[in-house]
């Protein structure tokens, strides 16, 4: 860390030119990367992002970057980049995370902002250069509920019923994914990585943008695992974006019910997948802060599971095994 500190200082005086700056860490995330604060002489800041190469490749938040600013997203500037050493000057869009912020008497207004800039996001920004969000990669995520929450965390064992329920569930779940329109996706577009801004809202952390489902981004900023608004009011908001979709193109002839479906079954897939994320980054990346989250994003699953009879087997499994495993493991 230290090492990586002195390296990054070095770069911003050496090759970036910049001269009397102080630095400190603004923040990390749930991967290897770091953003420090730096002040400028003049009181001026920016944001260094330290992305070890070793973990983490710069090149795609370039490239996607470059493409949400030509379309007038809020996003970080990059002043300057050497992606082979992982680091990068970014302007600062400052501190205040939505997470932060949200209320019962802002939401509506800042969710309003979240899913007017989503709608530009996915009607404006071509795919064409991004990763597919295809059958591979959401199979392997969703691998992680099984391999990480419950064989590594919670060391349930399933049974041969409960497999098979689990690759039934994870076929419709592909199959529903892959016949929506397909956009470009975020991918974590969230309270955490969408900033309070002007203009509002100031977006990062999107450098593992796909190719893929129009509904993904949508069920993580409206179901999101860090926070919960009433089910009424987040059906509300999803036809509210579904009309603003439907103005803009992005989507066409689909009814509301098929939408809907739609939105569910993808936030399932999405819900099962950031599980066994917070398992692993326990697990392997010794960050237990995380763990406080599963109930909340499994708790998803279950209040959408009674409208699909196709759920009925995972919505068992997580009721009766898997949330008081959860339970057990935190008061332990």
């Amino acid at each position: 860390m230290a090492e990586r500190l002195k390296l990054l200082e070095e770069w911003l005086t050496n090759s970036v030119g910049l001269a009397g700056f102080a630095i400190e860490l603004a923040s990390g995330d749930a991967s290897f990367r770091r953003y420090f604060r730096v002040t400028l002489a003049d009181g001026s800041t920016r944001i260094a992002m330290d992305a070890p190469p070793v973990h983490e490749d710069c090149e795609p938040f370039v490239a996607v970057a470059g493409q949400l600013e030509r379309f007038g997203l809020n996003i970080p500037t990059i002043f300057a980049a050497d992606t082979h050493n992982g680091f990068l000057l970014l302007k600062d869009l400052g501190s205040e995370h939505y997470l932060d912020l949200l209320s019962a008497q802002n939401v509506d207004r800042l969710y309003g902002d979240a899913l007017g800039a989503l709608v530009t996001l996915q009607a404006c920004v071509p795919g064409d250069d991004l990763p597919a969000y295809d059958e591979v990669l959401l199979r392997r995520e969703m691998a992680l509920f099984p391999d990480w929450l419950l064989r590594q965390q919670l060391a349930l064992e399933l049974s041969g019923q409960e497999q098979q329920m689990l690759k039934e569930t994870f076929d419709g779940l592909v199959a529903n994914a892959l016949e929506q329109p397909q956009v470009c996706v975020h991918r974590d577009y969230h309270s955490r990585n969408l900033l309070v801004a002007s203009p509002n809202p100031g977006i990062i952390d999107f450098q593992d943008a796909v190719y893929g489902p129009v509904t993904y981004d949508l069920v993580s900023l409206l179901r999101d695992c860090y926070i919960r608004w009433p089910i009424e009011q987040v059906e509300a908001w999803a036809l509210g974006y579904y009309e603003l979709a439907r103005q803009s193109g992005v989507l066409r002839s689909e009814d509301e019910a098929h939408f809907l479906r739609w939105f569910d079954l993808m936030g399932v897939q999405r819900q099962l997948k950031a599980s066994g994320i917070f398992a692993r980054l326990n697990q392997r990346d010794g960050k237990p802060g995380y763990l406080k989250d599963i109930p909340r994003t499994l708790g998803y699953i279950l209040d959408v599971a009674p409208k699909y009879p196709q759920l009925a087997g995972l919505a068992a499994l997580i009721s009766e095994r898997v949330m008081p495993a959860v339970e057990a493991f935190r008061e332990s």
